[in-house]
């Protein structure tokens, strides 16, 4: 104990002399010997403190007319604290989450070391519980897909369209082409769109049959239906992406959209040809281009993403695999070293064999098939060492596939259902609206109202919880 002396001078305390503590405004006098087997906790080293201002710098307050210290820390764990000094074993309080309990126990100087062991298997399980979930939440909350945010953002939009003219009737058309459950005509705009992409799928894929290819001076040229088909399909992209670009209420968030980066790419291809084809001419003259314009036209197979848009289960697969790059790193991971060493061993098996192992990475093409459990059957070993090295990385690539399946499906079913509340607040948007316009001014009335009842309860609260810690509990 350290204590004041009659001159004013700090002097250690007598041999004996109790340390008066109050924690949170629980008073308690502590036995200097038990404070002496653990030196290198808070209290221990105020115990031993050689200074008033070294003993302030350990404590929150000091009363030199009652020789106390005051600490401002949750005063259940302060009980808990003097059990410890007691018995020497630290036990967890249920009442604090694991993360406050350690920070208490870093305050006062201890360590895990001291935790009693029917305590510490438990208190670990739960710390380990608790980093997941909030690891499992950050990953969450930084995606812009999370419903609260986009709930947000989108009732922002709503507001830019009263500061604009025909701001109803903008508002009115964007959500009709945004969120098909919105009403009846936007269900119809759906459907028609849907039905547009599939047409033009259809077309892409009829025209790879010979039936619909033709030639003029060994030029292959489209059918003249299924061009008919691809204009058709190209007036109507372009006027979903015009039209949702003149309705944005913000153009820079329409092009950092995906959805909308989507529809640009699907029609871009073709004006690209075309502006290709009049500049060189016909494709008999293009030469070198000619490749440039078939990869352009190849680009189209990206129209199938404009069902995304449509579909809430796509949407909610996009999200996924965005912010499931932890665990397909990992699995990714796991791919390479499993091929890279089933490769090695089938290439030592079966090198002198004429089979396709003739180096190691040509057996990389093997060991990533099968791996993967897909199984070409184009190379397989024919001795014993190979299909033995066969088997284990058929079945090391069944654990590896299954590892992270259970996580990212649980990281769907999440934003699966984000999509679907966003989707709730488009629809009933216009209920919402008209009570936010007219209840504007008062809400805020009401809001300043609150928080000056706010401040003064503040006010009234400082003086009662002092009282709180000015009484004691001999």
């Amino acid at each position: 104990m350290v204590s004041e002396s009659p001159g004013g001078l700090w002097r250690p305390g007598l041999p004996g002399e109790a340390l008066n503590v109050n924690v949170g405004g629980v008073r308690r006098r502590l036995s200097p010997r038990a404070l002496a087997q653990f030196p290198d906790t808070r209290l221990g080293r105020l115990q031993a403190a050689a200074s008033e201002e070294q003993a302030r710098q350990l404590c929150d307050d000091y009363d030199p007319s009652k020789r106390e210290f005051y600490f401002d820390r949750h005063p259940g764990f302060f009980l808990c604290l003097l059990h410890f000094y007691r018995t020497g074993r630290l036990h967890v309080l249920e009442e604090l989450c694991v993360f406050a309990f350690g920070q208490e126990a870093e305050y006062w100087g201890l360590g895990d070391c001291f935790l009693a062991a029917c305590c510490s298997g438990r208190y670990h399980e739960r710390r380990l519980e608790c980093h997941r979930r909030s690891w499992d939440e950050e990953s969450d909350v930084s995606s812009v897909d999370t419903s609260p945010d986009d709930i947000s953002d989108f009732n922002q939009d709503l507001q830019r369209y009263r500061a604009v003219r025909c701001g109803q009737l903008r508002k009115r058309l964007w959500l009709t082409m945004e969120n098909p459950g919105y009403s009846l005509p936007s269900k119809l705009f759906s459907c028609v769109s849907i039905g547009v992409v599939l047409v033009s799928i259809a077309a892409m894929c009829i025209h790879s049959l010979p039936e619909y290819q033709e030639h003029d001076e060994d030029v292959a040229v489209a059918h003249p239906l299924l061009l008919r088909l691809e204009y058709f399909c190209i007036a109507w992209f372009s006027f979903e992406v015009a039209s949702r670009l003149l309705l944005a209420p913000s153009l820079p968030r329409f092009f950092r959209h995906p959805l909308n980066l989507i529809d640009i790419v699907s029609v871009l291809p073709f004006y690209l040809t075309l502006l290709v084809s009049v500049m060189l001419g016909r494709s008999s003259k293009l030469g070198s281009m000619g490749k440039v314009v078939h990869v352009f036209r190849l680009m189209r197979i990206f129209r199938v993403l404009k069902l995304a848009r449509h579909s809430t289960g796509l949407r909610s697969l996009g999200a996924t695999l965005k912010h499931s790059y932890r665990e397909v790193g990992i699995l990714l991971l796991y791919l390479a070293v499993g091929v890279s060493v089933f490769s090695g061993v089938a290439y030592t098996a079966e090198k002198e064999e004429d089979v396709g192992f003739d180096t190691i990475p040509a057996c990389w093409w093997w060991g990533t098939v099968s791996m993967t459990t897909v199984g070409y059957g184009d190379v397989v070993p024919v001795t014993v060492a190979g299909k033995l090295a066969a088997s284990g990385c058929i079945l090391g690539g069944i654990l590896v596939v299954a590892l992270p399946i259970t996580i990212i499906f649980n990281k769907f079913s999440h934003f699966y259902r984000r999509q679907k509340a966003l989707e709730a607040a488009v629809r009933n948007s216009d209920q919402r609206e008209p009570s936010l316009s007219v209840g504007a001014s008062s809400t805020e009335d009401g809001a300043s109202q609150a928080s000056n009842e706010t401040s003064r309860e503040g006010n009234f609260a400082e003086p009662r919880s002092r009282a709180s810690d000015v009484a004691s509990t001999p």
